[in-house]
């Protein structure tokens, strides 16, 4: 199946060049009349083989005739919505994923997906007619429930298509094929339950199918969603590329001069033009505004060989004048769904046309076509893993993504949560890979922070994460990460760890991550404060505890701790909020741990500054032992202008050593210049606000 121009069957829309599209109601009548004799293969079924052999020529067909004749029976008497016997679906599923090139157990499998759900066929049935590897993707797949598409019950269904496609890719291959031809056919179905399973399949289903790498199955199923969720703007770009194909097309004319470039350059190639898809277009369309004619399609070159990818791209950029920002080396860094290629865009010889071409070998263009479902059986070789304690198997194509929504899934505390977190994981669109300073890889999506890191690497063990080093270079936990870094976590041990703040949520970008915390917090909930009953005279830090500069707050009794997210210091705008231990935690307005309270009832406690330029606060400093670090530390201090009132350096634990100063400011804008300072010193990791005094020591 190929990515060309195509849009929902109607009559007049354009067919993709080089796909064989079924008459369902023809298919229907060879299911039932077919040839009665058992030695011929029957003619309803004899697409799916034609297909099937032109991937895999040697091919054992007698198992797909004994599947057909068992679903055709199991079948008979049973029609769709749309007037057809119930045996054109799986037919239409199956030849779907022959024409992807599945291997024959696939085949087998999707031909029975739904015997056991929908008729008298028993999974034992199926095991001892076509062995252990078809029962078990047709167990994977029944598991999958018919979609009812309620609110509680969609997350519940992708949430068992997850962990049925963790046990085995295959899965989803069959799934995806069931939804894309459900989607031809979806014209029977009322309008709000077309848009609602249209909004399913563009929110979960497109994007597996672009994580798996089917991209024949996914453009198709973009372009029949668009159809139906945006008829004004596909019928727009619909009458677009039809004008278009009435046009002189300039791809025509580069893709000539390209094949007589490569001719001469000795290079092996074959030089297609491919039509871009209905959403493919609107998108350009978006971007760019006029579409020219070569904005319809691009250039594809196939080669046999890797090497000869960049002997082509070579010469392009010889001969033509290449638009240098369009250049993408997917070859050297494969995307994270399976995709390779080199992307470049060069102008046309005439007219000054930018061509956009994309050049791959064969092999790869199979890939980028049908994805995992090229990858064929992955238990053929070596011999099939040991399945685990709950019939689990590890698969040897699992990419790293899915690992991590498996992960994060079992902890979702609830469907809300997890339908949330696994759309926000599917929108993520790119992947990079870090290594662990201890060995090993960490797969994490694009933007991924240290936070992120700490959960994927530690699990719950990340809550006593109390730092990071990134490349060898001590740095803060909300640094984002690139393809590439070397990671090394820093845990505190347990019993001494304080746990995860909320501020983390604002760098956690993964949902494990978010998922953890949050449950983390939920099982810590800080002690309420009580409201008096009518506002006291404030508590001056100043004259009580000094770690507060000055700060006075609106609640008896209560300690002053300045927020270490927004380090507010005079003359700022700050409120305040009651937290456990009789602490008020004070923050700037702008801070956004302030909408977080407020959004969660809390009522906000009032504060000022007493009106006095210097100030008195205690920090913390986290460091690792070594010597000179006192020295070192004081001298920071002592360069930033600031009176040490007080120090106290606590017994090394593990390495790790914690110096708390009691400081004079003369005034309180430097403490952000003091902290930093203090952070700059080699070995510290941390710089904070105390809570409380430290005990006077000289």
């Amino acid at each position: 199946m190929s990515a060309e121009a195509t849009g929902p069957a109607s009559p007049g829309a354009p067919r993709r060049r080089g796909r064989s599209r079924l008459d369902l109601r023809r298919l229907g009548r060879a299911a039932l009349l077919g040839s009665a004799s058992r030695d011929r293969m029957p003619d309803a079924i004899g697409h799916v083989v034609e297909a099937h052999r032109a991937h895999h020529p040697d091919a054992e067909i007698d198992a797909l005739r004994r599947a057909y004749v068992l679903a055709e029976s199991s079948h008979r008497g049973q029609m769709r919505k749309s007037g057809e016997p119930y045996i054109t679906h799986p037919l239409a599923v199956t030849l779907i994923l022959a024409q992807l090139g599945a291997e024959t157990t696939t085949l087998v499998a999707s031909l029975l997906h739904d015997t056991v759900e929908d008729t008298d066929v028993t999974l034992d049935q199926v095991r001892d007619g076509f062995g252990d590897e078809v029962c078990y993707l047709v167990d994977g797949v029944t598991k999958v429930e018919k979609i009812d598409y309620g609110a509680a019950a969609e997350p519940e269904t992708f949430r068992k298509m997850l962990v049925a496609t963790g046990n085995d890719v295959r899965v989803m291959s069959i799934k995806l094929a069931d939804r894309l031809h459900n989607m031809r056919t979806l014209g029977v179905m009322r309008p709000e339950k077309q848009a609602r399973i249209a909004k399913v399949t563009r929110d979960v289903l497109i994007p597996l199918a672009e994580r798996l790498g089917v991209q024949a199955l996914k453009t198709e199923l973009e372009d029949l969603v668009f159809a139906i969720l945006h008829p004004e703007e596909y019928t727009r770009t619909k009458a677009l590329i039809a004008e278009n194909e009435r046009a002189s097309d300039p791809l025509a004319v580069i893709a000539d001069d390209v094949r007589e470039v490569l001719r001469e350059a000795d290079i092996e190639a074959e030089v297609l033009i491919r039509p871009r898809h209905f959403v493919s277009v609107h998108r350009v369309r978006m971007k760019r505004g006029e579409l020219r004619g070569a904005d319809f399609g691009r250039l594809l070159v196939l080669v046999n060989e890797d090497a000869d990818c960049y002997g082509v791209l070579g010469e392009l950029h010889t001969c033509f004048t290449p638009v240098v920002s369009e250049f993408k080396d997917f070859i050297a860094v494969p995307k994270f769904n399976l995709y390779q290629s080199l992307h470049t865009a060069v102008v046309g010889r005439e007219g000054g046309d930018v061509a956009e071409v994309l050049i791959r070998t064969h092999q790869m263009h199979k890939v980028a076509e049908a994805g995992v479902v090229a990858l064929g059986n992955p238990y053929a070789q070596p011999a099939p893993e040991e399945p685990g304690p709950d019939g689990e198997r590890a698969d040897p194509t699992r990419p790293g993504w899915l690992s991590r929504l498996l992960d994060w899934q079992q902890a979702a505390p609830d469907a809300d949560t997890f339908w949330s977190s696994l759309r926000e994981e599917l929108a993520q669109d790119r992947e990079i890979t870090v290594y662990r300073a201890a060995g090993g890889t960490l797969g994490l999506p694009a933007g991924a922070t240290c936070v992120d890191a700490a959960y994927a690497q530690y699990g719950e063990g990340a809550h006593f994460c109390i730092g990071a080093r990134v490349n060898d270079r001590l740095v803060a936990l909300s640094t984002v990460l690139r393809d590439g870094d070397t990671v090394q976590i820093l845990l505190a041990p347990r019993e001494t760890g304080s746990g995860p703040d909320a501020e983390w949520l604002d760098h956690a970008r993964t949902p494990a991550a978010r998922i953890a915390i949050k449950g983390w917090l939920a099982a810590h909930p800080e002690e309420p404060v009580s409201e008096p009953a009518a506002p006291r005279p404030g508590l001056t830090v100043a004259g009580a505890r000094h770690s507060a500069a000055n700060a006075v707050v609106d609640l008896p009794g209560a300690a002053v701790r300045l927020a270490g997210c927004c380090t507010p210091v005079p003359p700022d705008a700050v409120t305040g909020f009651a937290v456990r231990g009789n602490v008020v935690t004070v923050h700037r307005v702008g801070c956004p741990a302030v909408g977080r309270m407020a959004a969660s009832g809390r009522g906000p406690v009032g504060v000022h500054w007493v009106d006095s330029a210097q100030c008195r606060v205690t920090l913390t400093a986290e460091s690792f032992g070594r010597p000179h670090l006192l020295a070192d530390l004081t001298e920071a201090i002592a360069i930033e202008g600031v009176a040490i009132v007080s120090a106290t350096v606590e017994p090394p634990t593990e390495g790790r050593v914690r110096h708390t100063y009691t400081l004079q400011l003369p005034d309180a804008a430097r403490l952000p210049g003091l902290m930093r300072a203090m952070r700059k010193v080699a070995g510290v990791y941390d710089v904070s606000r105390a809570q409380h005094r430290a005990a006077a020591t000289s």
